[in-house]
């Protein structure tokens, strides 16, 4: 595994064998450090270093990427700890990118800015940083995640679409309302009461319009036994209304890395064929 830091935009490499990074990026918006986890492709390995290659050989051509969120309570190993990420991303062909969320960032800004602005940290550094470093294109970059990573996958994708070409959640808290401010949200977002809009305001489902007219597709998946199953059901049924493209995909299922193993190959199934131009029956 390559160790590589980044301290805003300068790099310090330490090569070594594998096809992953460990990334760490020093964040005046975390006011800490946020580990990122990278999984490059096998047969893409070669195209990513050295970097100098870039200034002989010319710029490789864009391998499609996946920001890969985690769920309330994990981190950056999260997934990788759960599943083959490096078989995933093998047998996919994409390029697997797992930040640090922590354990219960919701991927929001708190209403105290001199607390975490993970919201801001995605869109200044992380974003912009693995785009330039692994020479991705939006067209063929996609958004997914677990549980609280569903809700910011998706929130983070109707920010601005034209960062991702398609977007996921998986057994996502797609409207922060069900959690009633546990879970550490009335700490980011303030007491989950009737005279606080900021649940609502931030809740992926009342910005569904965000997508309008842009023709980009949402994938949603769940167990249709998850205590969260009604959370995507009412999402796709807002996304119904605004004529917003979405694939609902339900299937047994509960709140367990079992499913969600399953449901990350699922996504990248759909994701893959985007990127290839294949028909997804319509």
């Amino acid at each position: 595994m390559k160790k590589i830091v980044l301290a805003l935009l300068s790099v310090l490499m330490v090569t070594g064998a594998g096809a992953s990074d460990l990334i760490v990026i020093q964040s005046p918006h975390l006011h800490t450090t946020d580990s990122v986890l990278v999984f490059i492709p096998a047969r893409f390995e070669s195209n990513y270093a050295p970097e100098y290659c870039v200034e002989c050989c010319g710029k490789p051509d864009p391998v499609p990427a996946l920001f890969l969120l985690h769920g309330w309570s994990g981190c950056y190993s999260n997934w990788a700890d759960k599943s083959d990420l490096q078989a995933v991303a093998d047998e996919s062909g994409f390029i697997i990118i797992c930040p640090d969320g922590f354990y219960d960032s919701w991927y929001l800004n708190s209403e105290d800015p001199y607390k975490m602005q993970w919201r801001d940290f995605f869109d200044k550094e992380l974003y912009p940083q693995m785009m330039e470093k692994y020479y991705l294109d939006p067209e063929k970059t996609f958004i997914t995640g677990l549980s609280m990573g569903g809700h910011g996958a998706i929130n983070i994708f109707l920010d601005d679409v034209s960062r991702f070409r398609a977007a996921g959640s998986m057994s996502g808290v797609l409207d922060l309302a069900y959690e009633k401010g546990r879970l550490g949200l009335s700490e980011l977002l303030g007491p989950f009461e009737p005279g606080n809009k900021r649940h609502a305001e931030e809740s992926a489902v009342n910005r569904v319009s965000r997508a309008k007219d842009s023709g980009k597709l949402m994938l949603i998946s769940c167990g249709y036994d998850d205590t969260l199953f009604g959370a995507s059901r009412d999402f796709c049924q807002r996304c119904k209304e605004e004529g917003v493209p979405y694939i609902e995909i339900y299937s047994p299922g509960v709140h367990s890395w079992i499913y969600w193993d399953y449901a990350l190959r699922l996504h990248l199934w759909y994701f893959g064929r985007i990127v290839r131009g294949e028909n997804l029956g319509y």
